[in-house]
């Protein structure tokens, strides 16, 4: 057997899971990036407010939390159910799945650790001057708005952890988990 033969042999499987996780990402971003595009214009055009305006105040201190904020948060949720669906059913797919909640909670929390560092990332990314420069991304139209680029970017940057996380976590862990006690109720009825 090659090299090639044998590393293909031990990482395959998880090389064709990062790819369908990649695939099934590709499509959560555009999910993702939809919701927010949708967020955005429908706060602009039927509401009047800019995403950059704030709704609050952070406790009293000079940070606001902004309509973005909450347009990407909801972003996040729609894609995260999106993406479980598809990963539970096609990358993850296997016998022994855990019920949908006990592999959905995970999946959430996994995603909802990225979300924050992906918020603070956006944060950062919409009011800095690299990599996104004010010249070019000024907001004037579609493609030229500081906050979709910053939004495809903090899903790039947050998705690797994501994919490690999910993979080693959710779909296999909770599931070697379920597993388990399956087969302890099983002992346990053969026994009684």
């Amino acid at each position: 057997m090659s090299t090639l033969q044998s590393l293909w042999a031990r990482y395959g499987n998880a090389i064709r899971q990062f790819i369908s996780f990649g695939v099934i990402g590709g499509a959560g971003v555009f999910v993702n990036q939809t919701v927010l595009v949708a967020c955005n214009v429908f706060g602009r055009d039927l509401f009047g407010v800019s995403y950059k305006d704030p709704v609050f105040n952070l406790f009293g201190s000079q940070f606001h939390v902004r309509y973005y904020h909450l347009y990407a948060i909801l972003a996040f949720l729609v894609a995260n159910m999106f993406n479980f669906i598809l990963n539970r059913y096609w990358t993850f797919r296997g016998h022994q799945r855990a019920p949908f909640f006990k592999e959905y909670l995970p999946f959430l929390l996994i995603g909802s650790v990225a979300a924050v560092v992906g918020l603070f990332l956006l944060t950062w990314l919409t009011k800095s001057d690299w990599p996104l420069p004010h010249s070019v991304f000024n907001d004037s139209q579609g493609l030229w708005n500081r906050l979709y680029w910053a939004n495809l970017i903090q899903i790039v940057l947050v998705t690797p952890v994501n994919f490690v996380m999910n993979k080693l976590w959710t779909f296999q862990a909770v599931r070697k988990r379920h597993a388990a006690s399956l087969e302890r109720k099983a002992a346990t009825t053969a026994e009684g």
